[in-house]
């Protein structure tokens, strides 16, 4: 049995490693690559993903896995090497149903298609990408057909990212969601808004990015095994346990969006940085799922970063920075600013409160598009009329409507959005806990130390990787299933002060 399940690890490290230095190319695509080698770049990942896929789902892993099934039946559940083998049979018998040849086409495809839209958003050109995103539908489709008798069509693909979730789950829990948060969006936008001009100057880039690179080395994210890098969609991406890497984007006109998309991306880093280094290249190696990964983003972005206690320590650090920005605002008009709640066109730069409605909106016009129910060319107008009905403003382009987002342009269409809404609720629901087992968190973030909130979080998330499903260490963690009241707690506790509702 050793010596078998020690010919498993070779075999899925190698298929690891073929994956990895498709991610790098990734990463090199959407940080430093010159435009001239979007061809040439959409062929080589397709390559490296094809022979990645062969290699994991060659049927000698199918045959030492079952060769394994007695030692796993020996072993305990929380058994590293009983998840382990649990976790690649789930991960081989899905991939098996997925053609080589098809994996390499949409990796080439989305090379492809996320080039256009990087060059298309900025020249607010919906139509360059539109046949891009016609494809992307047509094979998002293809994807979910590989496995049949699904539910919804979106099923398989959202199962992809949060693992046990339905279409059917996902609508319940927003509607719920949604139920309890429109009421707080009403009360709140039909006040005075909150003034946020003092974020609206001009702040250099290089002072920015120093400072979030200061916060996020405080935080314990690790630059000798990560570094930061500028892109058009800040992302988190992990080579290995020694390389875990980020990047941001930055506005010279508006100080959150750089700082807080730094503090979110640390946090998904800080997670692949806390992953068991005996999981390194194996299937258990990566977060449990994107609502658990996004659960520790916003952690960090919101409830750690945009709370009271933290400026506390870090806004004098902020004021010596911009002087000339910040040395008249007090810490009061910065907190309520950076905390401002209002109806805004763009996801990423969202409040805690409308941030939802934005991800619902993804997720409803996913569903529709997979169903057949709305068309590629209907995107533009359904999303204008979207917001004017969630929001009450209408995107004045499609630069900051439709084509805002990256993930359908270098994605799939189905199974991307889920997991931001599903980590809202989760960060809430994981911090609530590590509160009761550590009380002493709130005081040591008013002193500029996260030791220990980063500690909890390491010992009882971070370093299971991908050992137990999202439900399973949920229940682990917090003691309960995914609830949607600690996070409606957390809402209407901080903005019901902020706004005296």
């Amino acid at each position: 049995m050793e010596a078998k399940l020690h010919e498993l690890k070779r075999r899925l490290i190698e298929a690891n490693d073929l994956s990895t230095a498709a991610a790098v190319l990734y990463w090199d695509q959407s940080t430093y690559m010159p435009s001239g080698g979007a061809a040439a770049r959409g062929r080589q990942m397709a390559t490296l993903e094809r022979l990645a896929h062969e290699k994991f789902t060659d049927p000698a892993i199918g045959r030492l896995l079952d060769a394994l099934e007695p030692y796993a039946a020996s072993l305990p559940y929380d058994a590293d090497d009983a998840a382990l083998l649990r976790v690649t049979r789930r991960l081989y018998e899905r991939e098996v149903r997925v053609p080589a040849d098809f994996t390499a086409l949409l990796a080439h495809h989305t090379a492809e298609s996320y080039q256009v839209w990087a060059e298309a958003r900025p020249a607010n050109d919906f139509a360059r990408v539109q046949p891009y995103l016609e494809k992307t539908l047509d094979l998002s489709r293809q994807l979910a057909d590989f496995f049949p008798g699904y539910e919804h069509i979106a099923d398989p693909l959202i199962d992809f990212s949060d693992y046990g979730m339905k279409a059917s789950t996902v609508r319940q829990i927003f509607g719920e969601l949604r139920e309890q948060l429109v009421p707080i969006v009403q009360a709140i936008t039909a006040q005075e808004p909150l003034d946020d001009a003092c974020l609206h100057q001009h702040y250099p880039e290089a002072q920015q990015l120093g400072f979030g690179l200061e916060v996020i080395k405080r935080f314990g994210y690790d630059f000798e095994r990560g570094r930061q890098d500028k892109t058009h969609h800040p992302y988190e991406i992990r080579l290995a346990s020694g390389d875990v890497r980020i990047t941001t984007r930055v506005k010279e006109d508006f100080l959150a969006e750089g700082l807080f998309s730094t503090l979110h991306e640390s946090g998904h880093a800080m997670y692949e940085q806390g992953v068991s280094p005996a999981y390194d290249a194996l299937p258990l190696g990566r977060g449990a799922s994107s609502g658990v990964h996004e659960s520790q983003s916003r952690l960090w972005e919101n409830l750690v970063g945009r709370s009271y206690g933290f400026w506390e320590h870090f806004y004098p650090q902020l004021q010596m920075v911009f002087q000339a920005q910040l040395k008249d605002v007090s810490l009061d008009t910065f907190y309520r600013a950076i905390n401002k709640v209002e109806r805004s066109l763009i996801r990423t730069d969202a409040d805690e409160v409308t941030y939802n409605l934005h991800v619902m909106l993804r997720f409803d016009f996913e569903l529709a598009l997979l169903e057949g129910r709305m068309e590629i060319r209907d995107l533009p107008d359904a999303w204008r009329e979207r917001f004017r009905a969630d929001f009450g403003i209408v995107p004045p382009d499609d630069r900051d409507g439709v084509l805002q987002d990256v993930h359908w342009f270098g994605g799939t269409i189905g199974g991307a959005f889920q997991g931001y809404t599903l980590g809202n609720i989760l960060s809430a629901q994981f911090y609530a806990a590590a509160l009761a087992a550590q009380p002493e968190i709130p005081d040591q973030i008013r002193h500029g130390e996260f030791g220990t909130l980063h500690g909890w979080l390491r010992e009882n998330i971070y370093q299971h990787g991908r050992k137990f499903t999202a439900s399973e260490l949920i229940e682990r963690v917090t003691g309960g299933p995914l609830s949607i009241e600690p996070y409606i707690h957390y809402l209407r506790a901080k903005y019901g002060e902020l706004y005296r509702l």
